[in-house]
């Protein structure tokens, strides 16, 4: 293939520059990294959380003391794991000509509902201002909604971009905070459980709420280097369908195709891990169980290592991606794959490993990410290792 093609290029792969998060397990990586390996959940009653619909389930509160008064939680999260991935990146901040994409429900700080102005801003946004702070002004701020893969949806959209010149660099973020309006959307489908949620384990019986902030920098590799940063994983693959023509909120068949698209596009044979979208409820978790198991058996895979974050600190909902993408990552990085927090009965798998401890994989080099969501939203990325 010639040189100068976008996708064959080694300089135009896009890679994952720096990681930022905020979760139950405190602010940082590191910490939700410790969390994940140590088999932990943060799952716990509310301390701070309120609403009609609640009534004392677990749930993955953000630890410490709230952000100064005036400033939304959405807004703080979402800013804090920004700083977090822009040190990361060795960048001095957020460049100016970035493409900056931010995931959520819509902000519409304009419109006059008369409902509480508290409970809509732990619903709506984050937006820019507060996000990215008020001096910053890029050209290019873009917000996008594709329900619980949103992103990874839009990790996606910022690589098609990056591949096409749109800006050097890309930073996809965005938060959760529990409300009273998304809590009572997942309770009123009955997706909540009573007890923590338990991805994969015979007895799950339903989700976990929980909130925090997520951000990726990407940037082709050609200007990590021109910059003088080392970066050692690439977005190898991206799927991101919209297919909702069945009633189930997860289709094993649909899941099966979006993971054969990643895999293609990635051009590789096949992976060392998936770190799955498994909420811990009955028929999602069993959906991508068939699909995964089925994709294995594609691949000639007898032991794959597939294991999911939302036991130990819930599902967060829009920016669920992120901590997805930063375990994926980590799992690359040093070898290991983590265990699934509150998973003590495993369903039984052909071709598949649900891991209860840290398993040691030193010659990972591929990892899948799936994220999914209501109305038909189904992503996956392939992360390789450089």
């Amino acid at each position: 293939m010639p040189v100068n093609d976008p996708v064959s290029n080694p300089v135009n792969d896009i890679v994952i520059s720096g990681l930022g998060l905020v979760t139950p397990f405190g602010t940082g990586v590191a910490p939700y990294w410790r969390g994940l390996l140590e088999g932990r959940s943060a799952l716990r009653p509310a301390r701070r959380f309120k609403a009609p619909s609640y009534r004392g389930e677990p749930v993955g509160e953000v630890p410490g003391p709230d952000p100064a008064a005036g400033t939304p939680r959405k807004s703080a999260y979402a800013r804090s794991a920004i700083a977090e991935a822009v040190e990361a990146a060795g960048l001095p901040g957020v460049p100016r000509d970035a493409l900056v994409i931010l995931v959520g429900q819509a902000p519409d700080p304009g419109r006059e509902t008369g409902a509480d102005p508290a409970s809509e801003q732990e619903f709506l946004g984050p937006d820019p201002s507060g996000a990215l702070g008020p001096a910053f002004a890029p050209g290019r701020v873009l917000h996008l909604s594709h329900a619980c893969a949103s992103a990874v949806f839009a990790v996606g959209f910022a690589r098609e971009a990056l591949r096409a010149g749109v800006a050097p660099v890309a930073v996809v973020a965005g938060s959760s905070v529990l409300n009273r309006y998304e809590y009572a959307s997942m309770d009123v489908v009955r997706a909540v459980g009573r007890d923590a949620a338990r991805p994969f384990d015979a007895g799950r019986a339903g989700i976990s709420l929980g909130e925090g902030g997520g951000a990726v920098v990407l940037e082709t590799a050609g200007h990590a280097r021109s910059r003088g940063h080392v970066a050692d994983l690439v977005v190898a693959g991206a799927a991101c369908r919209v297919a909702g023509a069945k009633a189930a909120a997860s289709d094993a068949e649909l899941i099966g195709a979006c993971m054969r698209d990643a895999l293609e596009d990635a051009a590789v044979d096949g992976l060392d891990h998936v770190h799955a979208h498994a909420t811990g409820t009955a028929q999602g978790d069993a959906a991508e169980l068939a699909a995964i198991e089925a994709v294995a058996a594609e691949t000639g895979s007898s032991a794959l290592p597939v294991s999911s974050h939302k036991g130990a600190i819930g599902h967060l909902l829009h920016i669920s991606g992120a901590p997805a993408l930063a375990a994926a990552a980590l799992t690359l990085r040093t070898g290991t794959v983590p265990p699934t927090a509150g998973l003590t009965s495993a369903e039984d798998t052909d071709r598949v490993v649900l891991p209860t401890a840290p398993l040691r994989l030193p010659s990972a080099r591929t990892a899948a990410v799936n994220s999914f969501g209501f109305g038909g939203n189904n992503a996956s990325l392939i992360l390789r290792a450089v």
